[in-house]
């Protein structure tokens, strides 16, 4: 289906809409699918260029999109990412905290700055903008849709940083759920499987890695599309939501069930 086909039963017109690790796969799929409802989206990423392919693909469609630079490992650069929607569009409505990087790494061999590097990318960004993010979110009655993995609810092999950190959102979720509990603001999780993304197609593989244990995390289904995970959580950050809040909800093809 073509982008500027895609259906949307939600509405976003007015809405302000902070998408991070906007430049490709499951974040520009997001970013395209906010646009399709009308929203105006600040679409933030490392790679400016990959943003702007990103925001000339949203052209026809009803919405609004921007985008500028952000490495989520930074705390400061978070923050500038909410100024910055803040400034764009007046309001921010909606935190999606999408940017984050799977390396496989043998335990054994990951350095001390690889684990810091991928916690501060998977887990600690989340934290930041949602911090940032939250007096304006709760100003609107806004709410957050973190994105985990279905390694935020099972061990991945050869992916010890990036599934801790994946728990950490779900948990970072739930912790802000129940803190945020009196308040109007909403924040739930997707834990999407395997899509087929540049993320998921090229990743690399360590040399004597056993194949056979990578794949346990893959569903009978296959990959899912992108779109398919976006409109989860176009859902999710919707009026159509506004009694789902601290919700982690598997997108897996059903992966899980069992």
């Amino acid at each position: 289906m073509n982008d500027r086909e895609l259906p949307t039963s939600t509405t976003f017109a007015g809405r302000s809409i902070l998408v991070t690790g906007a430049s490709s796969g499951l974040g520009a799929a997001t970013v395209r699918r906010f646009a399709a409802g009308g929203g105006q989206v600040y679409a933030a990423s490392r790679d400016q260029a990959k943003l702007a392919e990103v925001a000339a693909s949203c052209a026809e469609l009803p919405g609004e999109v921007r985008f500028g630079p952000l490495d989520v490992a930074s705390p400061e650069q978070c923050r500038a990412a909410v100024a910055a929607t803040v400034e764009a569009y007046g309001r921010l409505d909606v935190l999606v905290n999408n940017a984050g990087r799977h390396d496989f790494r043998i335990t054994t061999e990951v350095t001390d700055d690889q684990w810091v590097g991928d916690v501060a990318l998977n887990l600690n960004g989340a934290f930041f903008l949602s911090q940032a993010a939250i007096p304006h979110l709760l100003e609107v009655g806004g709410n957050i849709v973190n994105v985990a993995s279905v390694a935020g609810q099972m061990g991945e092999a050869y992916s010890a940083a990036y599934t801790a950190s994946k728990h950490g959102i779900v948990g970072l979720t739930k912790a802000l759920a129940i803190e945020y509990l009196k308040t109007p603001l909403r924040v739930n999780c997707v834990c999407p499987g395997g899509m087929d993304t540049a993320q998921v197609t090229t990743i690399e593989v360590p040399e004597g890695a056993d194949w056979e244990l990578i794949m346990r995390v893959a569903a009978k289904r296959g990959l899912m599309t992108a779109d398919s995970v976006a409109a989860v959580i176009a859902f999710l950050a919707s009026d159509d939501a506004v009694a789902v809040h601290g919700s982690i909800q598997m997108v897996d093809q059903g992966h899980l069930a069992g």
